[in-house]
């Protein structure tokens, strides 16, 4: 009979590099969060001021990680397959416009990182999707 939530539940879910990929994502997610809260004068270079700006965007960078990084986990949690494919796209978006302005700012030796971050994950979202990532907006009738 078939799924009417339309969540995978099954038992070959996501291969294992993909889980230990996307669980690694969310502790870096969560400890960007927790440096941003805690120290936000790791997200500038030394000497640079720690203005009250500074500090609204660290906020706001803790509010997106944690965001993304919970939703993440949830999806992992409950085996849901297109939540977890849509989510890891956005993740890697968000790495992708991280890795442009990293090249702007001229912030190259963080360049490499991001960007395999973010490729990484796409190729973990292309491997679990159950098709091509731009086709997931399609809407699939239930038969």
């Amino acid at each position: 009979m078939p799924n009417p939530t339309g969540v995978d539940r099954s038992a070959k879910f996501v291969p294992v590099w993909v889980v230990v990929m996307v669980i690694s994502g969310i502790l870096l997610m969560t400890a960007g969060a927790v440096i941003a809260l805690l120290k936000p004068a790791m997200l500038v270079s030394p000497g640079d001021p720690i203005s009250a700006a500074v500090k609204v965007y660290a906020g706001y960078l803790v509010s997106r990680n944690l965001a993304v990084a919970l939703a993440l986990l949830a999806a992992l949690l409950l085996r849901d397959r297109r939540a977890l494919t849509i989510l890891m796209i956005l993740t890697a978006l968000i790495q992708l416009f991280d890795t442009g302005l990293d090249i702007v700012e001229g912030r190259w030796a963080l360049v490499p990182g991001v960007l395999v971050f973010a490729l990484v994950y796409l190729a973990g979202a292309h491997r679990i999707s159950e098709g091509p990532l731009w086709r997931l907006g399609v809407r699939r009738e239930i038969h």
